[in-house]
């Protein structure tokens, strides 16, 4: 199988890859159309490749798609697994948008910023002033009630099946818990129960490689979102390696 990886750092432990450069994509377009994969092109690669060169790529288009955009996520999210999905509203920014969430949500509730991750862009409001604040830097907003937590799952996984999960544990006085920002890692009493709804999930849109939020709240489980390039810093320290396993992926 050739392969063509634009991320060399995701792809070490994949024999036999070539690497390109992302913005070397026309320079080498004659080794790109006669690949078998593209592995971990970046986001605005994507449609080129995918619907102008017609070549598979890795992580799905369903993934980039979808995870490119909270708004687009939590949208399928509500279309697969309503009863999972934490009570939010998406809004444009306007006065009349304002009043309604005041009406809907009880302080505090949690904002978010439509593209981030690693807990950038999530925000505790507490007060109006900060919902103002929210609203004024954000033409679309993004509302989502706070669930009694203070820690969530990380599932991973690679080629619609589950590879590992862990507990996120905020720190003392911290609302993220985010290993980027500082959170516990985890790897025990991993509730069965998460890991078979982002398989699901994964499988009903397409979704190869992620990592998915979960939160348990009295044993229910609430999908906050998957990022595509999620970290890896716990997995390695695990001795948990990918490579493999999206190399098998690639080859069912």
């Amino acid at each position: 199988m050739r392969l063509i990886s634009f991320d060399a750092l995701r792809t070490l432990d994949i024999p036999g890859v070539i690497n390109v450069k992302p913005e070397d994509w026309l320079r080498r377009k004659n080794e790109i159309i006669s690949a078998d994969v593209l592995l971990f092109p970046d986001y605005w690669q994507v449609n080129a490749l995918v619907y102008a060169w017609q070549q598979r790529i890795f992580p799905s288009i369903n993934s980039y798609h979808l995870g490119h955009d909270k708004i687009e996520m939590t949208r399928a999210f509500e279309a697969v697994c309503p009863q999972h999905v934490p009570f939010t509203r998406i809004l444009p920014s306007t006065p009349v948008a304002l009043e309604q969430v005041l009406d809907e949500f009880s302080f505090p509730f949690v904002a978010k910023v439509v593209r981030s991750s690693m807990g950038q862009g999530v925000i505790l409001i507490e007060s109006r002033a900060a919902l103002r604040d929210y609203a004024q830097a954000n033409d679309v907003l993004y509302i989502q009630e706070r669930l009694a937590i203070h820690r969530d799952l990380r599932v991973v996984v690679v080629g619609g099946k589950f590879v590992t999960a862990y507990w996120r544990e905020a720190q003392d006085g911290r609302f993220h818990n985010n290993v980027a920002q500082g959170g516990k890692v985890s790897f025990e009493h991993i509730p069965d129960g998460a890991l078979r709804l982002a398989e699901r999930v994964a499988a009903q849109l397409g979704v190869d490689h992620a990592g998915f939020d979960i939160a348990e709240v009295d044993g229910h489980f609430y999908l906050f979102e998957f990022n595509v390039r999620f970290g890896t810093a716990a997995l390695n320290a695990r001795g948990i390696r990918l490579g493999p396993l999206i190399l098998a992926s690639l080859s069912i």
